[in-house]
């Protein structure tokens, strides 16, 4: 059974920053087989978007609205994620969700933590 289970969310105001966590469990789960490992966020009354993912190889990828000012990065031996989030805007406010996605197509989902940023 795999596990991702987020946190660090919390309320921030504007401009501010705040570090997500997503640590990963399970039997035999490691974050360095996954295909990558994400985070993406859904805001009240708008869909789930990709926010930031990162390889297996490292290789990393944004949205648009948080180039420059979000970092995900990973650490294998913690078998965790992390979301860096910088110069924070009423905009980001959403909950923000864990994602593994694996070679043969499966996700895997925390139940995620929610970001409230004041203006």
């Amino acid at each position: 059974q795999v596990q991702l289970v987020e946190s660090g969310g919390g309320l921030v105001q504007a401009g501010g920053s705040l570090r997500l966590s997503c640590a990963a469990s399970g039997s035999i789960f490691s974050i360095n087989s996954m295909r990558a490992m994400g985070y993406y966020r859904q805001a009240p009354g708008k869909q789930r978007e990709l926010v930031a993912v990162i390889t297996n190889g490292g290789s990393t990828n944004y949205a648009d609205s948080v180039k420059g000012r979000f970092t995900i990065s990973r650490d294998n031996a913690k078998n965790t994620v992390y979301l860096q989030m910088n110069s924070l805007k009423p905009e980001d406010t959403a909950v923000y969700y864990c994602n593994a996605h694996n070679n043969y197509g499966m996700d895997y989902w925390g139940k995620g933590t929610l970001v409230t940023v004041s203006a």
